[in-house]
């Protein structure tokens, strides 16, 4: 068994992602503990209200809304009764026994799961501490659970049989899925397991499912207005229907929030940084074509997305190293890794073909699915301490980069003429 614990400011927020699976026929209420009325009597409001009724007491603790969910092992098909046994037993060990909770039980994914909605206000007013609950309580309830019920032991999973301890996230498919539900699940995956301090950077991991930011163009009210939306997209990298307010997602994955993630993302990815250096240093110690360049580091977890100017002249490089969950800009990592001087090690190795296609290359890899190229926006205003700067500051790097190309161009020329 996998517990995941999401704590938020919206209970209705957590409220309404059951209520809408239960719309769908996508999941079923099982459990509504600490409630004045039979399951089947329940309205959405009392559901609600006997949350936010208990939250209000404690006008101080903002994060209220606490959203868990427990995910057994393939072939674990728990009956209703045991799931409710399991779900009494978790709450009550992790200190949420006496707090009103909804139990939702899913039939959505590959793997029996089911969610819990609740507040960590108590009747007293007083807050139950979130911190290290995780790491400390729920570790010791699940282990106890996966005993008393003979469940298979998230750490000792059968050779073939893997826990989903993450989201098994897949490309997104235009009029396959809810369009708005598939979003969100790609986003909310890709911010909680990738370090990128950028949109473009947090594109290049997007667009592996057929997702993307987009702040729209420069003259745009959106982008005025510092406005956010996601896009699904096709194979080609094209856009698809209507685009999805961030605001509107669940988790609110708006340019504000992304603001916080992209500088915490700077400080948790530096330590990662030589491993990735290490192993393009590996490859780029013999002579490669960009291609042979872009298979070998695929063939260790590393996706290398190009980007290119309309002429078809590479500008920019990006690295997604998927076995440490880091993303890093070519000149983040150094002069020698910027789009320029690979671009002049591709040439020097006699690379015939065409730097990058303009809209996408696909991985030869089998370990990645999908490695889209991206146009991420302009940088924003001017001053080297603007936010805007800050979050754009991979295209600035990549204008710089054009600008030196073509700069070495007009010198060549310069001296073709004094000859």
């Amino acid at each position: 068994m996998v517990a995941k614990i999401k704590s938020g400011k919206s209970i209705i927020g957590a409220l309404n992602y059951n209520e809408i699976k239960v719309r769908k026929n996508k999941a079923e209420l099982i459990e509504a503990a600490g409630y004045f009325k039979d399951l089947q009597d329940l309205n959405f409001d009392d559901k609600l209200f006997r949350l936010t009724d208990l939250a209000s007491g404690n006008e101080r603790t903002k994060t209220n809304a606490v959203h868990i969910s427990l995910n057994f092992a393939n072939g674990e098909e728990l009956e209703t009764p045991l799931l409710q046994q399991i779900i009494g037993d978790y709450m009550e060990q992790i200190g949420f026994g006496n707090q009103p909770y909804l139990a939702y039980k899913h039939s959505d994914a590959g793997h029996p799961h089911v969610h819990i909605v609740t507040t960590n206000i108590q009747t007293s007013g007083e807050r139950i501490s979130l911190h290290l609950l995780g790491k400390t309580k729920s570790e010791v309830a699940r282990k106890a659970i996966e005993i008393k019920y003979g469940l298979q032991q998230a750490g000792n999973k059968p050779d073939g049989q893997k826990l989903p301890e993450r989201l098994n996230l897949k490309q997104v498919e235009y009029g396959k899925t809810e369009t708005k539900r598939a979003i969100t699940n790609v986003v909310s995956e890709v911010m909680k397991s990738y370090k990128f301090t950028s949109i473009p950077e947090m594109n290049a991991v997007l667009n592996q499912f057929n997702v993307t930011a987009d702040r729209g163009s420069k003259d745009s009210r959106m982008y005025e207005k510092n406005g956010l939306v996601y896009w699904v997209l096709d194979d080609k990298g094209e856009k698809l229907g209507v685009p999805i307010k961030a605001s509107s997602i669940y988790g609110k994955p708006t340019l504000k929030t992304l603001e916080g993630r992209f500088r915490l993302n700077e400080v948790l990815r530096k330590p990662l940084k030589d491993q990735l250096k290490n192993a393009i240093d590996g490859v780029l110690s013999r002579p490669h074509s960009k291609s042979q360049f872009q298979n070998e580091l695929n063939e260790k977890g590393i996706q290398v997305v190009f980007r290119q100017n309309d002429d078809g002249r590479l500008y920019g490089v990006t690295f997604v190293d998927h076995r440490s969950k880091s993303v890093f800009n070519g000149s983040d990592l150094g002069k020698q890794y910027s789009a320029v001087s690979l671009a002049e090690r591709f040439l020097i190795t006699g690379e015939k073909d065409k730097l990058v296609d303009k809209k996408g290359t696909h991985s030869q890899s089998s370990n990645i699915q999908k490695a889209d190229i991206f146009s991420g926006n302009g940088a924003g205003e001017n001053g080297n301490n603007s936010l805007l700067n800050i979050l754009f500051k991979e295209e600035q790097q990549d204008m710089a980069a054009i600008g030196r190309l073509k700069q070495n161009k007009r010198k060549k020329k310069r001296k073709g003429h004094s000859l």
